[in-house]
């Protein structure tokens, strides 16, 4: 028994995080549309919220999180990330909704 809740704490499970990711981008911009003078707030709100939740969950994580909100309209749009883990106990998320794209990584 203790060796499943040991594996449980130190295992990112992505269901709980997307939730986690949904919830505070519901919260925070919700249905609005893209208000260019709001988006700073917005991008820090979310990323607040969302590390405050992730530490609540007591894991043994570290935990990146990036936001980008940006206008549909036509420009592009290139980034790019390296992360090293071990796949056994480290994970990402890629959450997307609308036209918001959301990833996080972390690191035991």
């Amino acid at each position: 028994m203790d060796g499943l809740e040991t594996t449980e704490e130190t295992t990112f499970i992505v269901d709980e995080v997307a939730n986690i990711v949904k919830e505070n981008i519901e919260n925070t911009v919700g249905s609005s549309t893209y208000v260019h003078s709001k988006v700073n707030q917005w991008t820090s709100t979310i990323i607040e919220q969302v590390l405050n939740q992730l530490t609540k969950l007591g894991k043994p994580f570290k935990y990146i999180v990036t936001c980008v909100i940006m206008q549909k309209c036509g420009a592009g749009l290139h980034t790019a990330s390296s992360c090293y883990w071990d796949n056994t106990t480290d994970g990402m998320l890629k959450f997307i909704t609308f036209l918001r794209v959301f990833l996080l990584f972390t690191r035991c």
